[in-house]
Parts: structure tokens; C-alpha cells; sequence
């Protein structure tokens, strides 16, 4: 049985951790807000670039750029977007089950796919299962900044234009409140075109300047670059709901936790005070009698 030295020094340990979980919690939010912030103020712009995209891709002929053409589907890439650290529930549990479930499906249909993985929990989730990886970005989410996607869309391109890859899908997690993160599978390459029903596109006669091959060789990259952007501010933003949510879970539980043992410890206290007066009162008796005879 736990002695009251051992009971005491287990809730000053759970009052220990309960103060690091407040302060984690504290933490994340001040992070969410900015987070938050910069995602609300980047979804339209990369919405819209993504639907003014699609359109030129309806009304544009394929030759016209690389990244515009359509191949039969041999190897694909899959960019898993995780997090670079732990503590945030099931976060990046989530992502890194459906990458692996896309992955297996992928394997029992005979396709080759190519991996490039961000954040330190995916490296070391497919480095421990000895799953290859031909790309890896790790703690870029504490200064995230364009500079990281336009390295990671740059070398998605190459390798599309290239034909080292026909297709690229985006794994992560999208955020939508604090507590609601949403694992999202997006298509990234090829450029998908506006989807209208027959007869209701409209005719638009588009005017390049300079030219055609010009205009579209610095939109469809900067597309690239801007919705690898996204996905990634999606997935700093989710990862800090999800980390603010489990601290707030965690400190909930160590304060559940301190009040059991403390009931426990004055249970046992008040049991040893009541054994003591036992021996006292017994002791007492005992030399009473002695007296007495």
C-alpha cells in the first residue's frame, strides 16, 4: 500500500505536469490566433487563383504548358503534410493513417508511389517502417514562410514537367475550428479544368500579353507554389487547434486526478491519526491497569 510520502510526492508530480499542460495550452492559443489569421487571409486568394486556373485550363490547349498536360496515371507523387512535434491528440495519428491506407491501396493496385513527407512525425512515422522517401522538409512550421512551399512546389513541377511524375495529391490536415481538424486528400498535378456542364460554358476569348507560353509559365508554377502554401498554413493552423484542445483535455484530467489522490491521501491520513489514537488509547488503558494492580 502507498504510503502518505509516496501519495503526496505523486500529486505534487501530476501539479507539476497540470502546470506544463496550462502553459502548452497558453502557448498554442497565442499560436492559433496567428495561425488562424494568416489562413483566413490566404484561402481566397488561393481559391480564387484556383478557380481562375481551372478556368484558363478549360479554354487552354494542353500543349500550350506541361504542367496543363494529362498523362496516363504510372507513378504518383504524395506529399504527406504532418507536424514537426507531438503533444496535439490525434492530430497527427489521422494523417499518418490515411497515408498509410492510400499507400497499401496503392501497393495491392500495382501503382508506384513517389513520397515526399513534411513535418518530423512523418519522417520518422515512414523512416520507422522503412518506407522510401525521395522528398523530406522538417522544422519549417515554426518559421514558416512562402520560401518553404516555393521549394516544395518548384521540385513538384520539375519532376511533373519532367515526367518523373504523372500525378501529385496533397495529404493534410485542414483546419476549421479549434477543436475540428479535417485530413484532406487534394489534387495538385495535373491542373484539373473548371467543371461546367454541356452548353453552359460561356464563350471568353482570352488576350495573352506578352504571349500564351509567356503568362502561363509563371501562373501554373506560382499556382503550385500558392496552393502547397495553403495546405501547409491549413496544417500549422489545425496542428495548433488540435495541440490547444489535448492540453486543455490534459490539464482538465490532472485536475481530476489530484483531487482523487487528495481524497486518497486524507483517507489514509485520517486512517493512520485514527490507528495512532487506537495506540494511544490502548497504551493509556494498559497502564492504567498496571496501576491499578
Amino acid at each position: 500500500m502507498a504510503t502518505l510520502r509516496d501519495i503526496r510526492r505523486r500529486i505534487n508530480s501530476v501539479k507539476s505536469t497540470q502546470q506544463i499542460t496550462k502553459a502548452m495550452k497558453m502557448v498554442a492559443a497565442a499560436k492559433l490566433r496567428r495561425a488562424q489569421q494568416r489562413i483566413v487571409e490566404a484561402r481566397p486568394y488561393a481559391f480564387k487563383l484556383r478557380e481562375v486556373i481551372a478556368s484558363l485550363a478549360l479554354r487552354t490547349e494542353p500543349e500550350r504548358h506541361p504542367l496543363l498536360a494529362r498523362r496516363e496515371t504510372g507513378r504518383k507523387g504524395l506529399v504527406v503534410v504532418a507536424a514537426d512535434k507531438g503533444l496535439c491528440g490525434a492530430f497527427n495519428a489521422n494523417i499518418l493513417r490515411k497515408a498509410f491506407d492510400y499507400l497499401r491501396q496503392a501497393g495491392d493496385a500495382e501503382v508506384q508511389i513517389i513520397l515526399l513527407v513534411v513535418g518530423r512525425k512523418a519522417r520518422d512515422f515512414f523512416r520507422r517502417r522503412q518506407i522510401e522517401r525521395q522528398g523530406e522538409w522538417i522544422n519549417i512550421f515554426d518559421q514558416l514562410a512562402y520560401t518553404h512551399a516555393a521549394e516544395i512546389g518548384s521540385q513538384l513541377a520539375g519532376a511533373y514537367i519532367g515526367g518523373e511524375l504523372d500525378e501529385v495529391d496533397l495529404l493534410y490536415n485542414e483546419f476549421r475550428s479549434a477543436g475540428i481538424q479535417r485530413p484532406v486528400m487534394e489534387r495538385l498535378l495535373p491542373i484539373e479544368p473548371l467543371s461546367v456542364e454541356p452548353g453552359a460554358l460561356e464563350p471568353v476569348e482570352f488576350i495573352f500579353e506578352p504571349s500564351p507560353e509567356v503568362i502561363l509559365s509563371e501562373l501554373l508554377p506560382r499556382h503550385v507554389e500558392v496552393q502547397v502554401y495553403r495546405a501547409l498554413m491549413e496544417s500549422a493552423a489545425a496542428e495548433q487547434g488540435a495541440r490547444m484542445t489535448a492540453m486543455e483535455a490534459a490539464t482538465k484530467n490532472a485536475a481530476e486526478m489530484i483531487e482523487r489522490l487528495t481524497l486518497v491521501f486524507n483517507k489514509a491520513r485520517q486512517e493512520r491519526i485514527t490507528k495512532e489514537l487506537m495506540d494511544i488509547v490502548g497504551g493509556a488503558e494498559a497502564l492504567r491497569q498496571a496501576g491499578t494492580a
